[in-house]
């Protein structure tokens, strides 16, 4: 049992045998994800607008895969390098590589112009899907187990990471565990989710503004869970480009809070008006 305990052991392979069915394990657990992340959010739509209209469903399946092209688009713009002698890498997203400020940016892009032109409520659509992005980002992460990557600076704690030989990163051929950063990102959105949802609930907020702490939120944890990282990284002035993003996006997602909270609620009421069709009304 204490040994056990010693260490946190990595799957022995990235894929998963199903009967005669092979999955990769990476691609398994981010349509697990999507899948759990869009009942979620049916689940909080109809609750927050009593609106039976399948609106998650219409804004998703143009979403989605639009997060999934900007978390690809992202890997490859920040890590460059790793495709100069082989560009045909940028295709192989099963190896690992999707970077999700990249998803969230263009997913919310494309997410926010299809509610539009279908005449749903944005900001309550945005706050319905808030806390199910950061569920469904942490079943992702366990694709990353199965990879033995994203893994952070060498630890002795209980729950440090086993990484084969051949995965460890050069200087540290002769460690054995890591911290499982992908572990800590994955308990952190699932605390963010349940903040989330609590807050939610007490109705402390504006329309939209759940959504705004989800991103700073997100980003925050991304930032201490990046420090600890010691993967080969594209970085500016020494520092890990991830940890510049993040840095800023907190600071974009307070701005964007404080600017939410200053509208007149008289802007927010003409916007709602605005979007309601006569097969979408969508009170709050």
């Amino acid at each position: 049992m204490l040994a056990l305990l010693a260490a946190l052991p990595s799957p022995p392979d990235n894929s998963i045998s199903i009967g005669p069915l092979e999955l990769r394990a990476y691609g398994l657990f981010i349509a697990i994800g999507a899948i759990v992340a869009v009942g979620i959010a049916r689940r909080r739509w109809a609750s927050l607008t009593g609106d039976d209209t399948d609106a998650i469903g219409d804004v998703a399946v143009w979403a989605i895969p639009a997060g999934f092209v900007g978390a690809r688009l992202y890997h490859v713009v920040t890590d460059w390098h790793r495709f100069d002698d082989a560009p045909e890498d940028i295709v192989k997203v099963w190896e690992g590589g999707l970077g999700i400020p990249g998803a969230i940016l263009l997913g919310a892009i494309v997410g926010v112009a299809v509610a539009r032109r279908k005449g749903y409520d944005v900001p309550t659509l945005m706050d319905a899907v808030a806390p199910a992005l950061p569920v469904a980002q942490a079943i992702g992460r366990l694709g990353n187990w199965f990879n033995q990557e994203l893994f952070g600076r060498p630890t002795d704690l209980p729950w440090g990471l086993e990484i084969d030989p051949d995965r460890r990163p050069d200087g540290y051929e002769a460690v054995e565990t890591f911290h499982p950063t992908f572990l800590y990102e994955a308990l952190w959105n699932l605390v963010l989710a349940a903040i989330l949802v609590v807050l939610g609930r007490r109705k402390v907020l504006r329309p939209g503004q759940l959504f705004v702490l989800y991103v700073g939120g997100y980003a925050l944890g991304r930032l201490w869970v990046e420090a600890l990282r010691i993967d080969t990284a594209t970085r500016i002035a020494g520092v890990r480009v991830n940890i510049w993003v993040s840095g800023l996006t907190i600071v974009a997602a307070a701005l964007w809070f404080l600017w939410w909270q200053r509208r007149p609620a008289d802007a927010e009421a003409g916007e709602s008006q605005d979007t309601e069709t006569g097969a979408s009304k969508n009170p709050r």
